[in-house]
């Protein structure tokens, strides 16, 4: 009878001491894209952070493009956001009206660790209001390497070189430019990422835009975008079903060699990775050329981004979460289960050995210092119909011209709810 009464108060010891365990951890709501590529990087963080701090994180999903940035505007006027919210960085997350809604993190310790270039797109007023999420994504073209080794072709300079080698993979039986259109974001990255192109011809082009002395309809390098869209439909160098091919069958056909070329960031290099892990080294990157061999570079997003709405009632756990988040530890186990797809937004940071062959590539712009960052993260005008009217433009619906002054159109009623000058 002792020993039961032994070992009865032993296993109630266990469960007061499990439970008060428990008890005593906190719990972060965070409210995180759905099927984000990157998202066994940041279970490891998370995971880490769980073992170093008596503090849970719950994600709660939500779906990307203009349905998720709805989602998000609609919580946030009804008051009912989650302690950690991702996000993209620039325009968009600027309109959310950061000094009303977000925790300003410029006094915090880490703040010093932060590339000033991507404080500058999280900032309103003297406070800057989230950290880097992930590394910077590089806009241009994807290629399989298997194909242009086979075809014997080089890495274009020109628009003009980069369309002969379509008409050769499209003369081997191959998909030349591979469209997305089913998700109909993608479709805009051949015009986003033609930016480099735009700055280098109209350096001022972001000012005037702004302030509503430029147009994409009048501005024959803006427009350019446009019509390099409708060009590699015009011309057959797309696949047969743009509007039925997704974001994910995209990545299929350029990592198996289906298709030569893909029109994209390098975030997408982490979920072909994910998919197709053998395949990774055989993708490579360039940048989007524009008319001069000479003028050649990329275009950069910063990084999306973390931040702690100010209804949190667990602040100071997430901004010990958003610490380590870009801490030596944080950024090891961010590492530990695949090389990054870019370099980071955060100071010192040692890159593995492992990096993918096309992030090289990506790099490689950087570290010459040919990038240029991309239109939103130097205006806060940006149209949200820009997806479909590049779909239109991407299957011939419209004119390039036409489909320009159909975003000027679109943009003039985001910058009117902008209140910005001159509009």
């Amino acid at each position: 009878m002792k020993k039961r009464m032994i070992a009865f108060v032993a296993a109630m010891t266990v469960l007061m001491v499990v439970g008060g365990y428990a008890a005593d951890r906190q719990k972060l709501v965070w409210l995180q894209w759905s099927n984000e590529p990157q998202q066994k990087n940041i279970d490891a963080v998370v995971a880490a952070f769980q073992a170093k701090y008596p503090i849970d994180i719950e994600f709660d999903f939500k779906p990307g493009s203009s349905e998720g940035e709805n989602l998000v505007k609609t919580r946030i006027a009804a008051n009912d956001m989650p302690d950690l919210l991702t996000y993209n960085s620039g325009s968009l997350f600027q309109v959310l009206n950061l000094e009303k809604n977000f925790v300003d993190l410029s006094k915090e310790p880490f703040a010093d660790k932060i590339l000033d270039s991507f404080k500058s797109v999280v900032s309103s007023g003297k406070g800057f209001y989230a950290i880097p999420y992930q590394p910077i994504p590089v806009g241009g073209i994807l290629y399989n390497k298997k194909i242009y080794a086979q075809l014997g072709l080089k890495i274009p300079k020109t628009w003009k070189d980069f369309l002969a080698n379509c008409e050769k993979i499209k003369a081997a039986g191959k998909v030349a430019v591979i469209a997305s259109y089913k998700d109909d974001w993608t479709a805009q990255l051949l015009l986003l990422a033609d930016y480099y192109n735009l700055q280098t011809a109209y350096p001022k082009f972001a000012q005037d835009y702004t302030a509503n002395k430029a147009k994409f309809a009048t501005t024959p390098a803006a427009l350019r975008g446009f019509e390099k869209i409708q060009e590699v439909f015009a011309k057959g160098y797309t696949n047969k079903e743009p509007m039925s091919t997704t974001y994910d069958m995209a990545q299929s056909m350029l990592a198996n060699g289906e298709g030569a070329h893909y029109p994209m960031a390098t975030w997408v290099l982490s979920a072909i990775n994910q998919n197709f892990p053998d395949k990774i080294n055989d993708i490579g990157f360039f940048a989007q050329p524009g008319d001069s061999a000479d003028k050649n570079g990329v275009t950069l997003w910063m990084p999306t981004n973390i931040s702690i709405p100010k209804t949190s009632k667990q602040i100071v756990a997430a901004k010990k979460f958003l610490d380590f988040f870009i801490s030596a530890d944080g950024l090891a186990a961010y590492m530990s289960v695949g090389a990054p797809d870019g370099a980071f937004a955060i100071k010192n940071v040692k890159m593995p050995d492992s990096l993918f062959a096309a992030t090289k590539d990506a790099i490689a712009y950087i570290d010459a210092n040919k990038t240029a960052p991309a239109l939103e993260f130097l205006s806060p005008v940006k149209g949200p119909n820009l997806p479909q009217i590049c779909v239109e433009a991407g299957l011939a619906l419209k004119t390039p011209a036409e489909c320009a002054a159909e975003y000027d159109r679109d943009v003039e009623k985001q910058a009117k709810q902008l209140k910005l000058p001159g509009w």
